[in-house]
């Protein structure tokens, strides 16, 4: 239904009420009809899952307001009064006067904003319609294959032997051999130190409702979790690169500064977190 065909209905029925029903009448009423109102109405629908895939949704928000009544009082007193006083009256009643979105929470779709110095460049609101974009891609590497696998414990690599209980073994080897080796302590703590932690044995994938093959290192399940399959995945996602210090990109330089006033030079360079200004006293 158009607005044309209601506003012609709403006209014949008024000539109807006061008996001149003629096609003159109607022809009349049809002409009498804004240019404006001439645009079709779409209805909403409901969209079945066959054919949303061949909709395509709106590039743009809709520019015509539906509620054409909201802010009359602004739009009489600014057509009505002067510019100043229109300023002035607004600015006193009005908690944030300047403001380009109206206290609404949601900007309107025809509102711009600013967005660069010189005031050429703006923005709306949604501009582009998320309908209108290309699917999201997700980039998945061989740590994320499974999307719904969330444990992170299983490559925490950077807090692995901050729990006691898991120290680094070759560490923890190499100062027991620097100590007395006839000592029972010492040969006791190798002993425990070679049998490794006595907690978390795992269920070996074997729950109340039964045995269990989906995942067959049994990080899935906290039931089933074991530390020397904890140990393999976390060797595993260890990091292989070399960090290298700030100073060596100008290691050169750091040299030749040394040699040229005859000096040793020393291992790696020295770095100011103050800066100069910094150390200055100010009086």
């Amino acid at each position: 239904m158009t607005v044309t065909i209601k506003k012609v209905g709403e006209a014949v029925a008024s000539k109807v009420f006061h008996g001149t029903t003629t096609s003159a009448a109607v022809a009349k009423a049809a002409s009498a009809v804004a240019p404006g109102m001439m645009r079709e109405l779409t209805s909403p629908r409901a969209v079945s899952k066959e054919e949303a895939s061949r909709i395509k949704p709106a590039k743009e928000s809709a520019k015509v307001t539906m509620m054409p009544w909201k802010g009359w009082v602004d739009r009489l007193m600014k057509d009505k009064m002067d510019p100043k006083t229109y300023k002035g009256v607004k600015d006193f009643f009005y908690f944030w006067p300047d403001d380009v979105h109206n206290l609404q929470q949601s900007p309107y779709p025809s509102t711009r904003i600013v967005i660069s110095q010189d005031g050429k460049e703006t923005a709306a609101f949604r501009e582009v319609s998320p309908g209108s974009q290309d699917a999201v891609n997700v980039p998945r590497d061989d740590l994320d294959a499974d999307p719904y696998d969330s444990g992170y414990f299983k490559r925490d690599t950077r807090r692995r032997y901050a729990d006691p209980e898991f120290p680094h073994s070759d560490v923890e080897m190499l100062k027991l051999q620097l100590q007395d080796p006839n000592d029972p302590e010492v040969q006791e703590a190798k002993k425990k130190l070679e049998a490794g932690p006595p907690s978390s044995p795992g269920n070996n994938n074997r729950f109340a409702t039964g045995p269990s093959d989906y995942d067959p290192t049994g990080l899935r399940s906290v039931m089933a979790v074991n530390n020397a399959a904890l140990k393999q995945s976390l060797d595993s996602h260890m990091p292989d690169h070399l960090p290298e210090p700030v100073w060596t990109k100008n290691e050169a330089e750091l040299v030749q500064w040394y040699k040229d006033r005859d000096l040793p030079v020393p291992i790696g360079g020295t770095w100011n977190f103050v800066g100069q200004k910094r150390r200055i006293a100010k009086w």
